[in-house]
């Protein structure tokens, strides 16, 4: 079975185009940035005798146009390459890219139902549809749900498991065939093999999963804690405001990565400080829950009565199953009580160690944001008339100050979510936190550079994936607070 090309028999047509376009691309930027540097400009609007407007062109908008449509036509190869792809589905003639195109076939067909659902209705969607008149949102939502989808169809996406071993293909190049694939194995490693014989293509899609299932949960976990202690520290001042933000300061007064290095190094992992920081912790999102539908019903006692039993009941269950772990003879006789027959789940010692070096990492700074905000909006005209109908404090705080901070916080929400992948990548890189032979990014990266400048095919994959991810998230945040600021 002979190895695959990059392009497969599409290459010979299309690769001639996307070289000129790139050719063209940078004659026009070079060109631009020597015509700026001259004084030159872009054409204005001017004004006819007939009264109408006419653009006066200048050498300037030729290049940028000569920009612009180079970028058009790499974007429709790129296109091209993809829908013949899925079209033909046959490697041998779609090489790498079209065979890459073809197991991702969920993740477009999701991707095109997505956007189609969304602009049909976006002007019923609030902040969200307006995302859909930006396109620098629309891109950057474009590449999270991207990584989002892969993320949930990686089991069908993916050509092999993520620790599967097949040792004739250990850093074996792109597109090199199995020695001997048995009936129904996918008979290609599409970006190759690793320094063990993993496929690195299917390493990268699980390893979106990784990443997902850490970095927004443990954000919002961030968020809840944040926004509980950020509110009334704001609102009401004095004393409270005094205590809570000087251990924010105190927290915030470590650098960042040496505060996740102390947290996930063996020694403070021993001593039980993770568990005990998930005990203080996991309870805020509960808290949250509770003051919020107290304070929404506190003037309907039945409705609120069975609302808040019902989040104390499923939300105590929860808690006490994410902080216990009675099969565990290592972690402290308190996290052994809960009973293992009401324990609903259990989450691995590594996951849990990070998961809660994120939340205590990030806590502080939300606390900041929130607190700032609060100081804002509660000098306004609503929240005195709110004081003045006699709502109750709570009930100002959470639904007339904190609906009116959404748009900072959801901002800085997407940007917190990258860096904690970031983080996550780092620690991963340093072998430190999630177990060893996870699939996550950063490690993928750590075991492919030792051997980068002889065989860089493990180690950029994962590089690339890890920041497209994270200028997804930073366009989806510029294009939400593009929008935020016109409400």
């Amino acid at each position: 079975m002979e190895p695959l090309s990059w392009s497969g028999a599409l290459g010979p047509f299309l690769n001639p185009l996307m070289l000129a376009a790139v050719v063209v691309f940078v004659a026009g930027f070079l060109a631009n940035t020597v015509m700026t540097l001259a004084g030159l400009r872009a054409g204005e609007m001017v004004v006819n005798p007939d009264h109408t407007l006419s653009l006066r062109r200048t050498p300037v908008d030729y290049a940028l146009m000569s920009m612009k449509y180079a970028v058009l036509l790499v974007l429709a190869c790129c296109l091209v390459y993809v829908v013949a792809g899925v079209v033909i589905a046959a490697p041998e003639t779609t090489g790498i890219i079209g065979a890459m195109a073809a197991r991702l076939t969920p993740v477009w067909i999701a991707l095109v139902a997505l956007f189609a659902v969304s602009i049909t209705f976006k002007r019923k969607l609030g902040l969200y549809g307006k995302l859909f008149d930006s396109m620098i949102g629309m891109i950057g939502f474009g590449l999270v749900m991207f990584w989002i989808f892969t993320a949930l169809f990686a089991g069908m996406v993916a050509t092999h498991g993520p620790i599967d071993v097949i040792s004739q293909m250990r850093n074996e190049l792109p597109g090199s065939p199995l020695p001997s694939p048995e009936d129904g194995q996918y008979a290609w490693y599409l970006l190759g093999g690793d320094n063990l014989g993993r496929d690195v293509f299917s390493r990268m899609v699980y390893g979106s999963f990784e990443v997902l299932k850490i970095a927004p949960l443990a954000t919002l976990f961030a968020f809840m804690v944040g926004i509980t202690l950020g509110l009334p520290a704001g609102y009401y001042g004095g004393r409270l405001d005094t205590v809570i933000t000087f251990i924010a300061n105190l927290v915030l007064a470590f650098p960042v990565i040496l505060l996740f290095y102390l947290l996930v190094t063996p020694e403070i992992v021993a001593a039980g400080v993770p568990n005990y920081l998930s005990l203080v912790l996991f309870i805020f999102p509960l808290l949250f829950l509770v003051v919020l539908f107290n304070s929404r019903y506190r003037t309907q006692p039945p409705v609120r009565n069975v609302i808040v039993s019902v989040v104390l009941v499923l939300g105590g269950l929860a808690y006490l199953s994410l902080i216990s772990d009675k099969s565990d003879p290592d972690l402290p006789l308190l996290f052994r009580l809960w009973p293992e027959a009401l324990d609903l789940f259990d989450i691995p010692g590594n996951l849990l160690i990070v998961f809660v070096s994120v939340v205590f990492v990030n806590s502080p700074t939300v606390f900041r944001i929130v607190r700032g905000i609060v100081l804002d909006i509660k000098t306004r005209d609503y929240v005195a008339a709110g004081q003045t109908r006699g709502e109750g404090p709570w009930y100002i705080m959470l639904w007339e100050i904190l609906p009116n901070a959404r748009g900072p916080l959801i901002v800085d929400f997407c940007l917190r979510i990258g860096y904690t992948t970031i983080l996550l990548g780092t620690l991963g890189f340093f072998g430190l936190g999630v177990s060893p032979e996870s699939p996550d990014w950063g490690s993928t990266i750590n075991e492919g550079r030792r051997l980068l400048t002889i065989y860089p095919h493990p180690a950029l994959p994962p590089a690339l994936a890890l920041m497209s991810l994270v200028l997804g998230l930073n366009l989806l945040a510029d294009g939400l607070r593009e929008e935020s600021l016109r409400d």
